[in-house]
């Protein structure tokens, strides 16, 4: 269900508290806005800016500032703002901070660990009951204790008036809910922190639900609760098909946190075995209905309620059923523990193949699972049923319909685990089950090794209700969890994701500053996500510009700049740098600094200088190596053409000598005048800008694009003023209304702003010495939909601007109003409306009609199968299939009787029928008014026959021959007054073989 758009919104507020002097402070709230709103944030009516010790964070829609190593000074008002382009909105919290040191309580020794003398038990109350959780801890320095609840601060998730945290003599602590609710219950962690070191112990708490009376409580805390305000107001459809599953997702804020109750029809639903209820991780409330049945069907409402309102949101499922179906369905069946469990159902067609599945597992048939097939009949035998054999078993045709059914298996153990269960690393794991009665001797282990209670480990049993907690869970901890008690066993499969750690991503503003001579300033910035990110180092690394691989030279961890001198490098020689960002998940992509810097061990520092850029083939500038008897004097001369010129004097470390020029404007050429005076050789110096490099593109992205799409193909140049040029398949494409070339400082972009399935090819920027690619796919935007005959079809499309033009097309012509076929247009809405075809009249043909069955389908690869009356077809000499991208085809050449039928063309997820009808011939030749006119030929469908005998001053047209197929001239036509039909049919069958109507005497003048 979707989100808020508009206004920025506070979904929760900065919380007002108190902290040591020395310690981090944390203001965070949640707030919502389309466009995505700015934030400031301010103390006593001050801007903040993010520097020091005041960090700024933006996660998603949570925003926090961070303030570090807080002092008394920085108590105050601190205000967050949040703007954007239709409105603004802020809210104030007090950040208080005490001065001095916590003081030392008595039993805290020095130089210990902490540790949890007593941990907090688990417990299990009834909704409105206070709850208290209490624990000792030791430890020197003395613990801070910070508590938890299912990962989330208690202050993220509840009011300020429904929990206290506190400390006892002794060292004892306690967490308090007052008035619990079924919402608080959840894994509690208490983690006790003393220096770098820390202990933690879990608790679990249940919270049993009261059925409310009608009507909710409408009570008003004094610290103001918020109503629960709800993401997804409208009513919408949706649609599954059978035995897929259907999801449901509403996400609700307020405080106190809401209550949720999914409905079906008006009833209360619980979880079950087809029925999950859960909060995700990204705080959506979630009903999944599994492996949907026909009786799911219905209107499903979630209500939100809290102690000061509620709201609710609707959606109405419908599930489609398959064409071909079952017979006789599936039912539902219990059995005992240890008795074997049969399933059976009918296919309509013996040769239907089906499978059995347990859940998305297929079953093999093995001694456990019995497979029979007699006739029609399908059925499945599960013998020795077990608690694990508990589920929902399917049958299905292949690529057809399904028939579902849940197994019960009756024994100690009611409510069985999960087959599996997927936890992000770090998470808590909870495995619950419920027995018949109460009983004693459970166990709980992990392959095979029995689990006991630990720091990380909370096993707890409530009655019937027993309770495995994995606190933060590893890697490590994956694996098979059993819960045994007596004979009786329910095994899940813990499965732990990785948590996804990114590196970091690339500096961005790399630039090369060459004005000192013999050096290079390289400089950056950091990403714009650094914060989301950060790098812990950034690794600088060179090359030589002709045919050098990359070295690292550099490893730093301060961004910002760093200053490249002569002497670091092997040998003089022109250098090329690029820099990445890193950290202990990786490096980002390198970037490289654009141009390259003429470096040597033995330059001459000091001197401004700039490398020149020579074309190959044109004249430059050149070293003359000099004896040491006339090295004095040239080196004085090149000193004073450098003088007077401002060019620098480098020695390499031979003898040779070389003079480099202040670079003027690419292109000018220019000879020092006092060089002339000097013997050494004089050449005319040429100068170029070094090559435009492709610096970052989005090339290597998915280009797969469905047709209407917007596609934006770009890439970052060396130069910002270097021209490009945009190709497709190898021909240079022009801007217009379907294609726009954009250009931003050294962005170049190509925008498709609704992709068409012509533009699918291959695209090349090309930067004249670097290019760069693209592989455009567009997949077709037409869907296979399907419409009852009979019905009226309504196509609907919106367009921006209103008055923009339309053309409706039907197989590539343009559709034309008419009295019954209506085009509407109002607003940014276009309509148009196809009235009611009577049933059979799309599809009626004669003996002898060629027949045509088409379809497109959105994707062009995928299989259909054809079916006519239930059974697969065959293709032949009276039957061709057809494909041809998208096109699928099935052909009729010459109908016959036995065509008349339902054909289908199956896709899988959607399908198409075709009812057929196909009319005999019928010869009568007494059935003409008048003998003196011809015998004629055509065909005669039953529909007209009473009209025939009637028809006196009429022809009725009559073919000689039986059985065969008529000349296709003839076709379609039956009966109609003599002279107007022989004026017609004349020109129409002349030549045609077989026809009585050519070879008949011309009587009475027609032609």
């Amino acid at each position: 269900m979707e989100g808020f758009g508009g206004a920025p919104r506070f979904l929760a507020y900065p919380r007002a508290f108190t902290v040591r002097s020395g310690t981090d402070a944390v203001l965070s709230c949640q707030i919502t806005g389309d466009p995505r709103p700015s934030i400031l944030w301010e103390k006593d009516k001050t801007p903040i800016e993010p520097s020091g010790r005041f960090h700024v964070e933006a996660k998603g829609d949570l925003y926090s500032l961070l303030v570090s190593r807080a002092t008394p000074q920085d108590s105050g008002l601190y205000v967050c703002k949040a703007k954007n382009s239709v409105g603004a909105t802020y809210a104030a919290a007090t950040l208080k901070v005490e001065a001095g040191e916590p003081q030392e309580e008595e039993g805290c020794s020095g130089g210990e660990a902490p540790a949890f003398l007593v941990a907090p038990s688990s417990t299990r109350v009834c909704r409105g009951e206070d709850v208290m959780f209490t624990c000792r801890v030791s430890g020197q320095p003395c613990p801070v204790l910070e508590w938890e609840k299912d990962g989330h601060k208690l202050s993220d998730i509840f009011e300020s008036s429904h929990f206290a945290v506190g400390q006892e003599p002794e060292d004892w602590h306690f967490l308090k809910l007052f008035s619990a609710r079924p919402p608080d219950g959840g894994v509690y962690v208490c983690r006790a922190r003393s220096g770098s070191r820390e202990a933690l112990a879990a608790a679990v708490l249940l919270v049993e639900p009261q059925v409310p009376p009608d009507g909710l409580p409408n009570g008003s805390p004094a610290d103001g609760p918020e109503p629960p305000v709800e993401r997804q107001r409208r009513a919408k459809a949706f649609a599954v098909s059978v035995g897929k599953h259907a999801k449901f997702r509403c996400y609700v804020t307020g405080k106190p946190k809401p209550e949720i109750i999914w409905q079906k029809d008006g009833e209360a639903l619980a979880p079950g075995r087809r029925h999950l209820i859960y909060e995700d991780r990204e705080g959506y409330f979630i009903l999944k209905v599994l492996y949907c049945k026909p009786q799911d069907q219905g209107l499903y409402v979630c209500t939100a309620s809290n102690t000061a309102g509620q709201t609710l949101s609707a959606v109405q499922l419908q599930v489609k059923e398959h064409r071909l179906r079952f017979q006789v369905q599936l039912t539902d069946v219990e059995v005992a523990e240890r008795e074997d469990a049969v399933l059976e159902c009918q296919v309509p067609l013996e040769t239907i193949p089906t499978a059995w599945y347990l859940e998305d597992r297929e079953l093999q048939p093995s001694h456990k699972y019995v497979m029979e097939e007699q006739g029609v009949v399908r059925r499945l035998t599960i013998r020795d049923a077990r608690t694990d054999d508990d589920g929902i078993y399917l049958c299905q045709m292949k690529d057809k319909g399904r028939s579902i059914a849940e197994v019960s298996v009756r024994g100690v153990i009611a409510k069985r685990l999960p087959r599996k269960l997927d936890v992000m690393e770090g998470e808590n794991a909870v495995f619950c089950v419920e027995t018949q009665e109460v009983v004693e001797g459970t166990c709980w282990s992990r392959d095979g090794l029995q689990l006991r209670e630990s720091p990380h480990i909370v096993l707890k049993s409530f009655g019937r209700t027993h309770l495995l907690v994995l606190v933060h869970v590893t890697r490590q901890d994956a694996g098979i969890i059993s819960f045994a008690v007596g004979e009786s066993q329910t095994s899940s499969q813990l499965r732990v994701k990785c948590v996804k750690r990114d590196p970091p991503s690339a500096p961005v503003a790399a630039e090369m500053s060459v004005a000192e001579s013999n050096a290079a300033l390289l400089t950056w910035c950091p990403a714009p996500d650094a914060h989301l990110r950060p790098p812990s180092r950034y690794l600088l690394e060179r090359r030589e510009a002709v045919g050098g691989e990359w070295v690292q030279c550099l490893a730093t961890d301060l961004p910002g700049r760093v200053r490249v001198l002569g002497d670091s490098v092997p040998r003089e020689a022109d250098y090329c740098f690029r820099i990445c960002a890193a950290n202990e998940h990786g490096r980002s992509s390198p970037v490289e600094f654009p141009g390259s810097v003429h470096l040597g061990e033995g330059a001459e520092p000091g001197t401004p200088t700039w490398k020149l850029g020579l074309p190959r083939g044109q004249p430059g500038c050149r070293a003359t190596a000099l004896s040491p008897a006339v090295l004095q004097p040239r080196q004085l001369a090149w000193r004073g053409v450098c003088r007077t010129h401002g060019c620098g004097m480098v020695r390499t470390r031979g003898s040779p000598w070389s003079c480099r020029l202040r670079c003027t404007a690419p292109g000018s050429s220019t000879v020092p005048a006092a060089v002339s005076r000097v013997p050494v050789l004089s050449p005319a110096l040429s100068l170029a800008e070094a090559p435009v490099r492709i610096i970052s593109s989005n090339e290597e992205a998915p280009h797969a694009y469905a047709a209407g799409q917007r596609v934006e193909l770009w890439c970052q140049l060396s130069r910002p003023a270097a021209p490009v040029r945009w190709y497709k398949d190898g021909e240079e494409v022009e801007a217009g209304e379907n294609l726009v070339l954009e250009q931003e400082g050294p962005w170049r972009r190509l925008v498709l702003p609704c992709a068409r399935p012509q533009d699918a090819g291959e695209f090349v920027c090309d930067a004249g010495g670097d290019s760069v690619f693209y592989t455009i796919t567009v997949a077709g935007g037409h869907d296979l939909r399907e419409v009852l005959v009979g019905l009226t079809v309504l196509l609907e499309c919106q367009v921006s601007p209103p008055d923009a033009p339309v053309r409706w097309l039907k197989d590539g012509e343009a559709v034309v109003p008419t009295e019954v076929l209506a085009i509407h247009s109002e607003g940014c809405s276009r309509r148009l409306h196809i009235p009611a075809l009577p049933r059979g009249s799309p599809h009626a043909y004669v003996v002898g009609q060629h027949v045509k069955l088409w379809c497109q389908l959105s994707h062009p690869a995928a299989p259909v199968r054809w079916y006519k009356d239930g059974e697969e077809v065959e293709a032949g000499e009276s039957l061709v299939l057809e494909q041809e991208g998208p096109w699928r085809r099935l052909v009729l050449p010459c109908a016959r009787l036995q065509d008349t039928g339902e054909f289908i063309c199956d896709a899988r997820d959607a399908s198409v029928s075709y009812h057929i009808s196909v009319a005999g011939w019928w010869h009568n030749r007494d059935a003409l008014g008048r003998a003196a006119l011809p015998w004629l030929c055509a065909m005669v469908s039953p529909a007209l026959l009473p009209a025939l005998s009637i028809a006196e001053e009429g022809v009725w047209l009559h073919h000689p021959g039986a059985g065969g197929c008529p000349p296709p001239a003839m076709l379609g036509w039956h009966c109609m007054p003599a002279a107007p039909a022989l004026k017609q049919l004349l020109p129409l069958c002349t030549g045609v073989r077989g026809c009585s109507i050519c070879a008949a005497p011309r009587r009475q003048g027609y032609r």
